[in-house]
């Protein structure tokens, strides 16, 4: 049967492999998913709770901030709730002006995190910064423990682009301002990558973000900065925004990187709607690499769009709820049911596109749209079984879903289509 999962282009770069914890970084390894939290990280409890959410929605790696002595007195006992919870996601300390102490001060606090998150931007000024840089690469050595060098376009490190600034100046062919800014971000993260090693720290130990809010410069430093080492890098917009705009300049930039093979991890930093759940930033980031056919989380759903023949929202219900789904059931499929994240599901509101589309699809129901036969057609794997019909049909497919993940991919079951034959992802298909 045709498949509209084509072969995959992308030929990933080169990088050395580093271990947050017991998830790799780099190398061969799948792209990861990472996320971070919101709540004062002195409130274990609420950490607790929000680490959970975000390690229950697939983020494989979650960053807290440590800014004070409260939050790292925290840091072991939130370590040791979540590991009684069952939760061994690795989390990396976000350290800013006064890690050092911090740190030194908290060797619990050391020892509990996976990573440490460095900023050359605020780590000391002046002749301090050099001292106080190296205690933290001191205590990442001490301790086992990598670090991601993380420099962002607000918080540069004046000091250095003043100097480039100077020395720009003095050039035959001074650079514009906005690439003098980028090679102050590629720069900044080089040269603190090289003392750190020059302290000892081994070089499959460090990753590397350089992070700013425009989509063109974040892809134009990453592009230079890809050439000019082999650490893993760290991808993902500063502050990409709320809502929408968030999340389609995140797209639009980690695609394109990715397309091109630089990233080894990504985060999509999303400004939460209020009362939103922390969640979207995960489910967004899976998305961008399972829509891009690099890696699976879950079934997505293919759903039309709907047109003048489709004037009932049923069938967008419907997809929606299925969705939801097959979202809430993953962290029991996941470890019962193994390669059910490749599972394509459609929901289609019409005869013109519905049925191709539904035999395409692993399964597939295709619905009534305006005027036609208020009957709809299941195709499992191509084949027609059923017509469903009445007030019920929701249920009915669901229940059509969940019996054929248990039919399918229960471990040692027969496969009737492998799984590595196509992901359908969402997307639009108008008639």
């Amino acid at each position: 049967m045709w498949s509209n999962r084509l072969e995959n282009p992308i030929k990933r770069r080169q990088s050395l492999q580093v271990m947050v914890g017991h998830v790799p970084v780099g190398g061969d390894a799948p792209v990861v998913v990472q996320s971070m939290t919101n709540t004062d990280t002195a409130d274990a409890e609420a950490t607790v709770k929000q680490v959970l959410e975000l390690w229950q929605a697939g983020s494989e790696v979650v960053r807290i901030t440590v800014n004070s002595a409260e939050a790292a007195a925290q840091v072991s006992t939130i370590r040791q709730r979540l590991d009684a919870l069952g939760c061994n996601v690795p989390l990396v300390g976000d350290f800013h002006y006064n890690g050092h102490k911090l740190l030194q001060a908290y060797p619990d606090c050391a020892q509990a995190l996976a990573k440490y998150r460095i900023n050359p931007g605020n780590v000391g000024k002046g002749s301090k910064r050099d001292e106080q840089f190296a205690a933290m690469i001191e205590a990442a050595i001490q301790y086992k423990k990598p670090i991601r060098i993380g420099v962002n376009w607000g918080s540069l490190d004046q000091a250095k682009l003043a100097q480039m600034m100077d020395a720009n100046a003095q050039r035959a062919e001074p650079l514009s301002s906005e690439a003098l800014m980028r090679e102050a971000l590629i720069e900044s993260a080089l040269e603190s990558a090289a003392q750190a090693e020059a302290l000892g720290l081994p070089a499959n130990q460090i990753v590397i973000s350089c992070k700013v809010s425009a989509v063109q410069d974040l892809i134009m430093v990453y592009q230079d900065l890809a050439k000019r080492c082999q650490y893993p890098l760290h991808l993902g917009l500063t502050e990409a925004g709320m809502g929408s705009k968030g999340i389609v300049a995140s797209t639009a930039a980690i695609a394109i990187l990715l397309q091109q093979g630089i990233g080894d991890t990504i985060r999509v930093s999303l400004t939460p709607e209020p009362n939103e759940s922390r969640t979207r930033e995960v489910v967004v980031a899976q998305e961008i690499l399972q829509t891009m056919g690099i890696r699976s989380f879950t079934p997505l759903v293919t759903a039309c769009p709907g047109c003048g023949r489709t004037t009932s929202t049923f069938f967008q219900e419907l997809a929606q709820q299925i969705q939801r789904y097959l979202r809430d059931q993953m962290p029991i499929w996941r470890a019962d049911y193994p390669g059910v994240e490749n599972m394509s599901v459609a929901v289609m509101g019409c005869v013109v596109n519905g049925p191709g589309e539904s035999k395409l699809a692993n399964i597939g129901i295709s619905l009534p749209g305006t005027g036609e036969v208020p009957v709809a057609p299941v195709f499992v794997d191509g084949e027609k079984t059923v017509t469903l019909k009445g007030e019920r049909i929701a249920e009915e497919f669901q229940a059509i879903v969940q019996d054929y993940v248990e039919k399918n991919y229960a471990p040692g079951g027969r496969l009737r289509r492998s799984t590595e034959s196509k992901i359908i992802s969402i997307q639009a298909i108008s008639s």
